[in-house]
């Protein structure tokens, strides 16, 4: 069976409908996978991290889609939420930080190269 991993990379923090489509095509090729019974995960990277404190809030229009794959989310790449300052938010969530990989300056990354070593392919927003 495939494996995909899909990582938002969009940034909230521009307030554009690019990076808020971005988002949602990610949730919503995280949606069909999952329908379709297929192993997917979701993951925040890079300036992705800012979106999980965001999108827990109800009144958020993601919100209700987040809800509906939030058992595929990964996590979130925790070197990642320090340096683009979202650890604080994306703690908040609940969502699982991920620090598996060392990299000098941060407190550890989600590693995807070991996603592709286990024969994921990668999809990117």
């Amino acid at each position: 069976m495939t494996k995909t991993l899909i990582v938002v990379f969009s940034d909230p923090s521009h307030g554009s409908e690019e990076a808020l489509g971005r988002l949602l095509n990610a949730m919503f090729l995280t949606l069909e996978l999952k329908e379709k019974q297929q192993h997917v995960e979701l993951l925040f990277q890079g300036t992705g991290t800012r979106w999980p404190a965001e999108i827990v809030k109800p009144a958020h229009p993601a919100h209700a889609l987040f809800q509906a794959i939030a058992d595929k989310v990964a996590g979130i790449c925790g070197g990642c939420a320090d340096v683009f300052g979202a650890a604080k938010g994306a703690e908040s969530t609940g969502i699982a930080m991920i620090r598996e990989k060392a990299i000098p300056g941060t407190s550890g990354i989600a590693d995807l190269s070991r996603y592709l070593d286990e024969g994921y392919r990668l999809v990117t927003f």
